[in-house]
């Protein structure tokens, strides 16, 4: 049986926030009787992660995505509840648990900017107890699968940013860790970038069956990697389960363009009890239901002489677009 590799119980956290009035007279003010007051961005939330699975957090900005995984890596303190990574209590920061886990935020770097990364990777494995030897052998490893063998001899302030960004996954992984926090790894990247990264994080985890908790708002990053994912709505969990699923419940429906062989056949095609979007000369869009699309293209298929067939469904972007503003999903 696959273990839980991280379980979370009724977690929450608040944070104490400052207010003041504008300008000289509110900031004396605000010097000598300061106004604060608490504000709960995470709000009794459960869940349990096993090992080696990839699981994506969905969300608006401020949802409280980066809060939980700063929670998890043992930044923050929780306010209430509890949190088992590994089978330790992530903010006591041990030496066993911090050799287990890795953090990488787009936003933020650990490489040093005017020395090549090289010299960032041999410190980092100094500080985790690696000998250069086996530091040596680890970064060839890694910079093989990142395709950067070259780049590492170079200073990171000549580097882009897609450079950058896979010598600082190499300087979080020279550890072996077995639990990853990616915040929006691919911040920034190109095209090409981003689909290299999600190539090393599949392979990654295949090798070393290590488990990825991931946030990111480019959703082909979260489609490519994540089976399952967990929608973060102001503090609490609208959904927790299987990516296909919601997405087959968000979008139920899927549109057919048809394009017939004259404008009679999709006269005769449209009047046959389907759903018409449009009709334009001998092309004809339909709309079906998931439940009934297979039966329903057998059924065109074997009545109607057609030309040609498209399927179309609605963008990913905009369908992950209702996950961010609904509450809850009761799926």
């Amino acid at each position: 049986m696959v273990k839980n590799v991280i379980e979370v119980r009724n977690l929450s956290k608040s944070f104490d926030i400052t207010s003041k009035e504008p300008g000289l007279k509110g900031t004396i003010k605000h010097f000598f009787r300061r106004k604060t007051k608490s504000s709960k961005v995470i709000k009794d939330i459960s869940f349990e992660i096993k090992e080696g699975e990839i699981v994506g957090f969905l969300g608006a900005n401020g949802a409280g995505k980066t809060t939980i995984l700063k929670m998890l890596c043992g930044l923050i303190y929780p306010s209430e509840g509890s949190i088992l990574v590994a089978g330790n209590l992530p903010f006591r920061r041990k030496e066993n648990f911090l050799k287990n886990i890795t953090l990488i935020m787009g936003q933020k770097q650990q490489l040093i900017w005017d020395l090549p990364p090289i010299e960032s990777f041999y410190l980092n494995a100094s500080i985790y107890d690696i000998d250069k030897l086996e530091a040596k052998r680890r970064i060839k490893k890694l910079s093989d699968m990142l395709e950067i063998d070259n780049e590492i001899f170079i200073p990171v302030r000549k580097l882009s940013l897609g450079q950058r960004m896979k010598s600082e996954l190499l300087a979080a992984l020279i550890h072996e860790p077995n639990i990853l926090f990616l915040d929006e790894p691919t911040l920034g990247l190109d095209v090409n970038a981003q689909r290299n990264l999600r190539k090393f994080l599949q392979k990654y985890n295949k090798e070393t069956n290590a488990t990825i908790c991931l946030t990111s708002h480019y959703m082909k990053d979260i489609t490519s990697l994540c089976k399952r994912v967990i929608c973060v709505h102001k503090g609490s969990i609208s959904y927790d389960g299987k990516l296909d699923i919601l997405l087959k419940r968000l979008s139920p429906v899927k549109e057919i363009s048809i394009v017939c062989h004259s404008k009679k056949d999709a006269i005769k095609l449209g009047k046959s009890g389907f759903s018409v979007k449009n009709q334009t000369n001998n092309e004809i869009t339909i709309i079906i239901e998931n439940n009934l699309f297979t039966s329903s293209l057998k059924a065109i298929l074997n009545k109607f002489d057609i030309k040609d067939l498209y399927i179309n469904e609605p963008p990913i972007d905009e369908i992950i677009g209702k996950i961010l503003i609904k509450k809850k999903y009761d799926i």
